[in-house]
């Protein structure tokens, strides 16, 4: 009986129920009203007082469908929030979804599956996150089963800047085609600019799974999740928190080659909470001079209207608020080249890992400045990428300072030429901030956090503002009375202008919530002293800490730092616990894998 009828029957709604159910089911297709119908049937069968959970259960039983199971592969928290994203939608679809952290979900049940989509992002030098090595493996081994049946999407997260661009999903889409899986939809590589093309993607995927599973009848299982979700605050990065500006302090001395400054955050009454190991997300103004010089350099004024997203702002405003005018990128630096003719932009763009690395340490405005070319509005901004929110590794711990948020910045400021260059976010908060609203919002890290454990040891490892974290891990073990020993590895360039936070990890020693420090000041004298070399020099030491089950952390520069640090740790398990390299590599893999080895890299 349709429900148009309902009215017509006996029924037990009275006619503003009656009326009520025929608006919604307007709204719905036949599939959402069939599987409602059964919803409501289960909900009918669980006895008065029985739990939500089991009502769900009940009625989700009820009505045979597909399963669409997502499985997010994430170091800092972009593809979970992308596959979270897309299992909400999945569900408003009246589909039944299974959502899991690659950690969380046993590889060998791939082959039980029929429809999978893995949501990718790629960690240092084109490896795994952390979260999905056990399943990157296993897709490569000889006990990955044939995958036949499996139809399978994948889509990737990363930055273009790097040679190893989305890395990670080539790998799995990879893998599963080897195995016989077959790609619903092909894989898409996303750059740092990636919620239009995920939303679109997420559409596509949406549609494929209704067309795919409307007809299933395979096994229905509830989205069970291994550990709690945290809740969710109302400010994420589409909806920042507007915080004020509290402390603006250099903590690097008056003739140092380094400005680094510790900001404190007020976080008001936003009810913003963050763990130690987390990053807040910072969006932020450029500067007004820079977006003036760039306007200038490619002969505009800066009161042309551009379109940017469906809102009409002059182009100086639309530089200023809206885009990315700091940092190029390879593709800018490919397009301008095609644009302005320049024989130098045209060389490099043939030698990727030259174009590579040019693009990396030259803004946008001295690409311009390569050859001066007249452009038209949409032609600069065709040029740029989005403004993207700068994520910051949290230096304080909320047990410790409350409705606060604490960072370590170190202010990026070079010479080019005559002209001193800024980076966007660091010059933003150490010189435009103080009479400025600040978008913020917390970027939850599930892979750089401190043992459940308080007695577990935990060895830290962060040079320069890489300490940032380290500071929030000893406010919190401290606040918790944690018994863990603990022992820093931090390094700059000289001990009297560069030791950030030196007081505080004095009074730490002091009252025992420090057990041990090491410090490596590069320029102190003749020979440089880094990190990796204070890590060797306490080998034997080092050795038995991490037997005695040791949690080993790294914060800090990705390319050369954690490298040697790596190099150092393998040697240190070679030579203490008499294993072969490769016997060094297989240990500190099961220390990724059990949690033991985390890094915070960028």
């Amino acid at each position: 009986m349709l429900l148009k009828d309902l009215s017509a029957l006996a029924s037990p709604l009275n006619d503003q129920q009656i009326g009520q159910l025929q608006q919604a089911a307007a709204e719905l297709s036949p599939q959402q009203l069939a599987w409602i119908s059964g919803y409501f049937w289960g909900l009918s069968q669980t006895p008065v007082g029985a739990s939500a959970g089991a009502q769900v259960a009940t009625a989700a039983a009820a009505v045979p469908a597909g399963k669409l199971t997502i499985i997010y592969a994430s170091q800092t928290g972009n593809a979970k929030g992308v596959a979270e994203s897309l299992e909400e939608q999945v569900k408003s679809a009246g589909l039944d979804v299974a959502l899991y952290s690659a950690d969380d979900y046993k590889p060998r049940e791939l082959a039980k599956e029929t429809h999978v989509v893995i949501v990718a992002s790629t960690n240092g030098e084109g490896e795994p996150p952390d979260n999905a090595i056990s399943l990157h493996e296993f897709l490569q081994s000889k006990k990955a089963p044939k995958l036949d049946k499996l139809q399978y999407a994948v889509i990737g997260l990363g930055d273009s800047s790097y040679e190893f661009f989305c890395q990670t999903a080539k790998d799995f889409d990879s893998y599963l085609s080897k195995l016989g899986a077959t790609a619903m939809v092909p894989r898409v590589d996303c750059d740092v600019d990636y919620e239009e093309e995920t939303e679109s993607w997420a559409a596509t995927i949406v549609k494929e799974a209704q067309e795919r599973l409307k007809s299933g009848s395979g096994e229905v299982v509830v989205p069970l999740h291994a550990t709690a979700a945290a809740v969710a605050s109302a400010f994420n990065k589409k909806n920042p928190y507007q915080a004020e500006l509290l402390t603006n302090q250099k903590i690097t001395g008056r003739d140092s080659g380094k400005d680094v400054r510790h900001i404190e955050i007020d976080l008001g009454e936003s009810g913003i909470t963050y763990q130690p190991g987390d990053a807040l997300g910072v969006w932020f103004k450029n500067c007004s001079d820079l977006a003036g010089e760039i306007l200038s350099t490619a002969g505009l004024n800066g009161d042309e209207t551009v379109d940017v997203g469906g809102e009409s702002l002059s182009l100086k405003q639309a530089l200023t608020e809206k885009f990315e005018i700091t940092a190029s990128n390879p593709q800018l630096v490919e397009k301008y080249a095609e644009l302005s003719g320049s024989k130098k932009l045209e060389k490099l763009v043939a030698d990727k890992d030259k174009l590579r690395d040019y693009a990396n340490n030259t803004q946008v405005v001295d690409v311009l400045k390569e050859k001066k070319t007249k452009l038209s509005a949409e032609q600069l901004v065709g040029l740029l990428r989005k403004l993207t929110p700068r994520l910051y590794s949290i230096a304080s711990s909320q047990e410790e300072v409350g409705e606060e948020v604490h960072l370590t910045v170190g202010v990026v400021e070079y010479q080019q030429g005559d002209q001193t260059r800024f980076g966007g976010a660091s010059s933003f908060l150490a010189h435009r901030a103080d009479d400025e609203i600040i978008g913020v919002f917390i970027e939850h890290n599930n892979n750089f956090k401190l043992p459940q454990d308080d007695n577990a040891p935990v060895i830290m490892v962060g040079p320069g503002t890489g300490i940032a974290p380290f500071r929030a891990f000893l406010q919190e073990r401290d606040a918790r009375g944690a018994a863990g020993e603990n022992w820093l590895f931090f390094g700059d360039r000289t001990f009297t202008q560069d030791f950030l936070y030196q007081v505080e990890w004095q009074q730490f020693l002091k009252s025992g919530t420090l057990n041990k420090i090491d410090v490596a000041f590069s320029r102190d004298q003749a020979e440089k002293i880094y990190v990796q070399h204070k890590l060797l020099e306490n080998a034997e030491e080092l050795w038995a800490w991490l037997e005695k089950g040791a949690y080993f952390y790294v914060c800090g520069d990705a390319t050369y730092m954690a490298k040697d640090v790596h190099e150092a740790l393998i040697t240190v398990v070679e030579q203490q616990g008499g294993k072969s390299r490769e016997d060094a590599e297989n240990y500190l893999n099961e220390l990724r894998k059990a949690k033991r080895y985390q890094k915070d890299v960028y």
